[in-house]
C-alpha cells in the first residue's frame, strides 16, 4: 500500500461515497481541478455546482471543463451563500481553503466566517454518509485563524452525527495542507449555528 497525499485522499473519499446522477459542491472552484474530477465523475445525469468569488477562477476552470461544462454551474458568488443556487440533497462537497493557485492577488483569501457557514449549510443538505473533504492550506496571511476556527467547529460536532478525521504528512516542511473529512452519520437540519 503506498501513502496517498491530501488531494488524492479526498478524491478517494469523494470517490467511494458519491454516486453517479447526483448533485455535488465544489465550494472552492479555483483552477477548476476539483470540479472536472466531480464532473466527470457524476456522470451525464449528475451536477456540479462550483463556487468562486474571483471571475479569473470560474474562466480557468470553465477553460479546463471543456466538453463538461454543460453538467457544471459556475457561481460567481462566495460559497456561504450555496443555499440560494443549491435545493435539496447533495452528494458531496470539497473545499480547498486558502488563496487561488498561480493568482496575482495572493490576498484574497477564504475566511473563517463564510467557510464555516458554507461548511454548517452543506452539512445540513449532504445526503447520509455523504463526505465533505476540506483541504487546508494555513500557510498565508489569515491562513492560522481560519485553521483554528475551523478545527474548533469540527472537534465539537457531535459523534452522533457526523464523524471527522483529520490526514496529514507529519514530517512536511513549510506548512503543509492536511485533509479534513466530515462523513455525516444522520439526517439533521443543522450542525450547529454558526454565529
Amino acid at each position: 500500500m503506498k501513502l496517498l497525499r491530501i488531494l488524492p485522499f479526498a478524491r478517494q473519499l469523494l470517490r467511494d461515497t458519491i454516486v453517479p446522477g447526483e448533485t455535488v459542491i465544489d465550494a472552492t472552484a479555483g483552477n477548476g481541478n476539483d470540479t472536472e474530477f466531480l464532473a466527470q465523475f457524476v456522470g451525464e445525469d449528475g451536477h456540479v455546482v462550483a463556487f468562486d468569488i474571483q471571475q479569473a477562477a470560474l474562466e480557468a476552470t470553465s477553460k479546463r471543463l471543456g466538453n463538461l461544462n454543460e453538467r457544471v454551474t459556475l457561481v460567481l458568488d462566495s460559497h456561504d451563500n450555496v443555499e440560494q443556487y443549491v435545493k435539496g440533497q447533495i452528494g458531496g462537497a470539497v473545499f480547498n481553503l486558502g488563496y487561488l493557485p498561480h493568482s496575482e492577488d495572493l490576498s484574497i483569501v477564504t475566511t473563517p466566517g463564510s467557510t464555516l457557514k458554507a461548511i454548517d449549510t452543506m452539512l445540513s443538505m449532504l445526503k447520509k454518509g455523504g463526505i465533505i473533504a476540506i483541504s487546508v492550506y494555513d500557510g498565508h496571511e489569515g491562513g492560522p485563524e481560519e485553521r483554528d476556527a475551523l478545527l474548533n467547529y469540527v472537534n465539537n460536532l457531535h459523534q452522533a452525527d457526523v464523524h471527522v478525521i483529520r490526514y496529514e504528512l507529519l514530517n512536511q516542511r513549510n506548512n503543509p495542507p492536511f485533509l479534513i473529512a466530515l462523513e455525516k452519520m444522520k439526517e439533521f437540519k443543522t450542525a450547529r449555528q454558526v454565529e
